[in-house]
């Protein structure tokens, strides 16, 4: 009998820390996830890169008193070396800092996410991965005169042995790029982070050292994580998200990306939390170091920013919104 998918199976969180913006973001993303989930049983990882070869430079957190700060909130802080990736490609953090992780069920968060809701309300089967369907088409970009999405995707399915046919949305049209398995990698999940991540990096390496030929005229920056993840999710017999994660983006969760875009398209709620935690005080002493975030919610610039928009009739292109911020001095990073 297929094990049902438990709301309060106990899950750790991942996510990954580095020096500069992603420090305070980690703050944000803890603090939020007290605020709004004070029962929470599993643990908070933030994987942290450590200076080495792949790096030019120090990718740690360098900020001591934000450094007590995460830890006086319950976040353990996984050290781990850069091996593949580095300054190269920085996303392939949340790929090798998996191998930190306690092999247990977990969650992946990009660290610019927002706990504002109840994580319990999730129903999670995670025997049977997913991750975010919070995407746009940027992969692949179809020449004219080149392989299509089909020809491409199925060159990748080939190269590692899988059933292209299986991961096809048939609700789609040929060649639309949403028939094919594609996600934001902003979350992802799966009962082992060990096995996850080992192929992962597996796979990401092959792509990036030994492309199928119908790849040959594909840019594979900043997209590669993007890549492997649909491959591998697929591997390990899982699929797009049910309705059991539509709180995942949703209610429970909110990838915002910049505080501009957060101010600008997100909920009434992911608003709330943000000022919440962003006005207490243990919080606020490292928070107002962060030029963005002083500018956006200590200064009022969000609200400023938030007037702009109607968020019920947003422009259906964020591009729109991105040269409206700019040409209001509010796209701040």
């Amino acid at each position: 009998m297929a094990s049902k998918p438990q709301s309060t199976q106990v899950f750790n969180i991942a996510a990954v820390l580095q020096g500069g913006r992603l420090g305070y973001e980690a703050l944000l993303l803890t603090a939020s996830l007290r605020v709004t989930n004070p029962g929470f049983a599993g643990r908070l990882l933030l994987m942290e890169p450590q200076p080495g070869p792949r790096w030019t430079g120090s990718p740690a957190l360098d900020n001591p008193a934000l450094r007590t700060r995460l830890e006086d909130l319950g976040a353990e802080i996984l050290p781990f070396e850069s091996r593949v990736f580095g300054s190269a490609y920085p996303y392939g953090n949340k790929i090798e800092g998996l191998a930190a992780l306690p092999d247990a069920p977990f969650l992946f968060l990009d660290t610019d996410t927002l706990i504002t809701g109840d994580l319990g309300s999730l129903e999670i089967d995670f025997a049977h991965p997913s991750a975010s369907m919070r995407r746009e088409g940027t992969w692949p970009m179809i020449e004219l005169y080149g392989p299509g999405y089909a020809a491409t995707w199925m060159a990748l399915y080939d190269r590692f042995g899988l059933d292209f046919e299986t991961s096809l949305d048939l609700s789609q049209p040929d060649e639309y790029w949403q028939r094919y398995l594609y996600f934001n990698a902003g979350w992802f999940l799966h009962e082992s982070p060990a096995r996850f991540g080992a192929r992962f990096l597996s796979y990401a390496r092959e792509i990036r050292d030994n492309r199928p030929a119908a790849l040959v005229c594909q840019e594979i920056y900043p997209w590669l994580d993007q890549i492997a993840l649909p491959l591998v999710i697929h591997s390990f017999g899982g699929g797009r998200p049910g309705p059991g994660l539509a709180g995942l983006d949703g209610d429970v969760t909110c990838h915002y990306r910049t505080l501009p875009l957060l101010y600008a398209k997100e909920s009434d709620r992911a608003v709330e939390v943000l000022e919440q935690v962003a006005e207490e005080k243990e919080n606020r002493r490292s928070l107002r170091d962060w030029a963005p975030l002083k500018q956006m919610v200590y200064q009022n610039k969000g609200r400023k920013a938030r007037g702009l928009f109607d968020q019920a009739a947003l422009p259906h292109r964020e591009q729109v919104i991105r040269n409206t911020l700019k040409r209001e001095g509010l796209w701040l990073r």
